[in-house]
């Protein structure tokens, strides 16, 4: 008998959702074809052949009809698709370290005073630097499937749903009619094919006539609106129910719960003055909080996202894709990488986090608000 793989196995192999999988099959795009003793379905070979030829080119960006017709094409076997995949890939990287040579020369010319003109600012930073910015951002901030299960369950039976703050669309759920609202033109450009479409609008002023959604959703974005209070109202207003997924600074002992912030950052403190309190955040939406732990493996590289693996904060790619770094300074960040890197040289980082080496995930203060 062929051997074969439970979904259940499969989503942990290759770090999606059972949900996900499921979805994958009822649209026909990846059906299990074997069934187990019990007489659940389970994949065989050629169908985890299938499913890692559709989480490459999904990874890639790519919507799922597009990767239907992929993966259907009679005239394309597996070696194709890995070379296609391949290719995809290296010129992704080097399309960004094309990018990155060009920041680098402007950057260059900043510090010894040269001002370059606008026909080199938009040749060097121009559509390109989005399209690159678009590519690599996947890279680091990808759906943590944890945190997205957390998220789809609390949207419940919801059919139609509102994403607002959308971004990327990272967390947008399958299978359900879904509405982003972002109001960056520089985001929206770097939605992938295959998105749900976009409106450009605000948190605080949505155009939408009252319970228009089944359900909204604001996933890590309600930090950078003006007005929280006002966003998460009209959230309210437009949705019978409502997912967000944020940050407590309310709590005691906030500022010492992450050792980044606590010993290396303390700028960040200066960032959250005059956010609103966990309580006024829930009752702008008539809900309750939950916690969110941070998984030590998490796959989404949000500002938490490293707590037990330190080195990440070194690398500049990681850090380019948190705003918090972007805000707090490039003077700052310089003298926090410094630090951090000495002291996981000389051991004295490991020493003082011993404590978490043996954790699963962290409770550093992300919170799901459901109404």
């Amino acid at each position: 008998m062929e051997e074969h793989l439970t979904v259940g196995r499969v989503a942990e192999l290759a770090g999606v959702s059972v949900r996900t999988l499921h979805h994958y099959d009822e649209i026909g795009l990846v059906r299990p074809s074997a069934r187990t003793a019990a007489g659940y379905r389970a994949y065989l070979a050629g169908d985890v052949r299938r499913l890692r030829e559709v989480l490459g080119y999904r990874r890639l960006g790519f919507g799922l009809r597009e990767i239907a017709a992929l993966v259907d094409d009679p005239t394309t076997d597996a070696v194709a698709h890995l070379h296609r995949l391949r290719g995809l890939l290296l010129e992704r990287r080097d399309r960004a370290a094309a990018m990155v040579t060009a920041i680098d020369r402007e950057l260059e010319a900043r510090a010894m005073g040269i001002e370059t003109t606008p026909e080199e600012q938009l040749t060097m930073f121009g559509a390109q630097l989005y399209e690159v910015i678009g590519s690599a951002y996947p890279a680091t901030r990808r759906t943590e499937p944890r945190i997205a299960e957390r998220i789809w369950a609390a949207l419940g039976d919801a059919r139609t749903v509102l994403d607002v703050g959308a971004g990327t669309g990272s967390y947008e759920p399958p299978g359900r009619d879904v509405t982003a609202v972002e109001p960056s033109a520089v985001m929206r450009a770097q939605r992938p094919a295959g998105a749900a479409p976009c409106v450009a609008a605000s948190a605080e002023s949505l155009p939408f006539e009252d319970l228009s959604f089944d359900a909204a959703m604001a996933v890590s974005t309600v930090h950078h609106w003006p007005d929280p209070v006002a966003g998460l109202r009209e959230l309210r207003r437009v949705a019978r129910r409502v997912v967000v997924f944020t940050y407590d600074a309310s709590s005691t002992g906030w500022r010492e719960r992450f050792w980044l912030t606590r010993d290396y950052l303390p700028e960040f403190a200066g960032l959250l003055a005059g956010w609103p309190a966990l309580a006024d955040l829930t009752q702008a939406v008539g809900g309750h909080a939950e916690p969110v732990l941070v998984p030590w493996d998490c796959s989404d590289g949000f500002f938490e996202a490293y707590w037990r693996r330190p080195e990440a904060y070194l690398d500049e790619r990681v850090r380019r894709a948190v705003s918090v770094w972007t805000r707090v300074g490039p003077d700052a960040e310089r003298r926090a990488v410094t630090s951090l890197r000495a002291d996981l040289a000389s051991g004295r980082w490991a020493e003082r986090n011993r404590d978490l080496v043996d954790l699963d995930a962290a409770e550093l203060g992300l919170r799901l608000l459901v109404a």
